[in-house]
Order: C-alpha cells, then structure tokens, then sequence
C-alpha cells in the first residue's frame, strides 16, 4: 500500500503524520524536528493549539532554500479556530498561522470545528456564568471566505474538522473548492463506518485525530477503557511482533484513513511511521471492526450545548 493518499485537489497526503494537539510548549519542537529526522512529512497544526510558533522554529530548520526538504516535500496542514469563522475575519487567521508556521502557503486549510464563537482575540470567550459565548455566524459563510484563500494561493485546498455527513452534504452545496478532508475522531473504539463510507462516496478524505484513543486525554477517568490496553489488540500486536499502536495504524490505513498520532517520545514517534512493512489479516481487520463501541473520548465540554455540535455528535 502507497504511504500516500491522493486528495480531490491531486495533492498527494502522507498516511501518517504527526499530530500537535496536547504538545506542550518546549516539547513539539523538539517532536517536530524528530519527526522530520525519522521520516515524517506530513504535520498536522491548529491555531488553537498554541504552539505553531515552536513548529515553524522547526519547520525553519530542515525545510526551505539550502535546507534538507524542500517546501513541497512536507505537507502541513493548520485550522481555522471558531472565533475566526467571521468572514471578515478569515484570511487574517490564515496569514497569522502562515506568520507562525514561517510559510508562504499551507497544503491544506480546515475549519476546526462547525460552530462558531464570538469574535475576538480570547481564544474561548465566555459570559460572567462560565458558559461560551457564541456567534450565529454558519459555517457556509466560513466556508466561502476559506474559497478565497485558495484564489489567493495562500493555501493549496481546504477542508473540514469535526463536521457530520449532512454538514458536509450543506457545505458542497454551495462550494466552489470542494472540501478535500474532513478530520474527525477516529479509533477502533469508534471506527466512523457510515462517516467514512459517506466521504468516500463525495471523494472526501477521511484524517482521524486521536488515531490510538487519546490515552493522554486530561479528563480521562480512572476508569474509562484504555484502548491501548484492550487484550484484545494486545494478542493481535503479539502475532505480529508489533505494538498495539503499530496495529492500530495499520489498521487505519488499510481502512483508507489518514492518521496523525500524536507524541512527544522520539522512540516513538519513530515507531509510528514504521507501519508499512507489514499488512493484518482480513480476520484481524474485522476483529478490530467489532471493537467498536461507539465511545467518542474527545467531547470539549464548552461545545457540547451549540446547535451545530449536537448536529455533528448525534445526527
């Protein structure tokens, strides 16, 4: 199997990348520069992970004229953050994560989340009661604001995070740069079968965030089930001498999903990429299907009470 997935827009994505989310400051640089070093050409940020500056400190040491990778070696891709969905406010976002980055272009654009909140610099704006304060801005008026970005070259296709299968169906309606991705949860735990089969229908790209079930998630409870951990998946990894993150992500790929796990460990941010040497039995592909359970790990609890959210968990 390729180690690459070709987009709607021709691009070719790296299966694996390197996932920045929860990478505190002083570590991803130290990730990014690893990644770069073991293989990986394929770095997924956001705006609203605060550390784009420390990944473009990165970027700027292997990538560009001189350097070891040239520009259209790495794909990177970063988000539009929810209080940025005003259409004023769009292209702005997108040259500040560029300024962070130390990039002319990003290869791929999404909008993080489908709702939006209320304008301004606070990263999470809340009202005197703790609750988020949120915009009626939709997310067809983001979308059509993020087109211009690609008019303007400023990025090369753009996409979607978190969003359903009926708000991907609203925002093709209108599109005139088809979402390429649309990067949502995804692990044997909540395998996204009907999500996926419906973006593969529209030539949609599946990416999935939390490919390994997001052991490191700060509001995991004591006793929430560790996917890592699942007997199950153990016994598998131990036929094929590997680890259960190994045959977790080959099984991603195998489904046709992008992956981005996320690690601050170079041990192991080497042993994530080395997932191509090896293919799982169909038996153990519907093994690991039968895990799922539907659990959806990330669920931000200032967001679980928007319209658009509710739309995008439960319908």
């Amino acid at each position: 199997m390729s180690t690459f997935v070709t987009l709607s827009s021709g691009q070719r994505m790296p299966m694996v990348g390197l996932g920045t989310w929860k990478s505190a400051p002083g570590q991803v640089k130290q990730a990014v520069l690893a990644a770069l070093d073991s293989g990986y050409r394929h770095i997924d940020c956001a705006a609203a992970y605060g550390n784009e500056q420390e990944v473009g400190e990165a970027l700027a040491l292997w990538v560009g004229p001189g350097k070891a990778l040239r520009r259209d070696e790495v794909f990177v891709t970063s988000k539009l953050w929810n209080t940025k969905h005003d259409p004023e406010d769009v292209e702005e976002a997108c040259r500040t994560c560029l300024a962070h980055l130390g990039l002319s272009y990003l290869d791929l654009y999404l909008m993080h989340w489908p709702m939006a909140f209320k304008r301004g610099k606070e990263l999470m704006p809340r009202r005197d009661d703790g609750s988020i304060c949120y915009s009626d801005t939709h997310y067809r008026d983001a979308w059509k604001a993020m087109e211009n970005l690609v008019d303007k070259g400023l990025v090369k296709a753009i996409g979607l995070s978190n969003f359903n299968a009926r708000q991907i169906d609203d925002v093709l309606s209108i599109a005139r740069h088809k979402p390429v991705v649309n990067q949502v949860e995804c692990h044997p735990y909540l395998s996204q079968v009907d999500l996926l089969s419906h973006c593969r229908s529209l030539a949609v790209c599946v990416t999935a965030y939390s490919p390994l079930g997001s052991g490191d998630r700060p509001w995991a409870s004591p006793d929430e089930p560790r996917l890592l951990d699942d007997p199950r998946l153990g016994a598998i990894a131990e036929r094929y001498q590997k680890s259960p993150a190994q045959v977790i992500l080959r099984w991603h790929i195998q489904r046709g999903v992008v992956c981005i796990p996320k690690s601050v460990t170079a041990s192991r941010i080497q042993e994530n990429l080395k997932v191509f040497d090896f293919s799982l039995a169909q038996d153990d592909m519907k093994l690991i299907d039968s895990f799922n359970r539907n659990t959806r790990f990330i669920v931000p609890t200032v967001e679980v009470m928007h319209y658009y959210y509710i739309q995008c968990v439960y319908i």
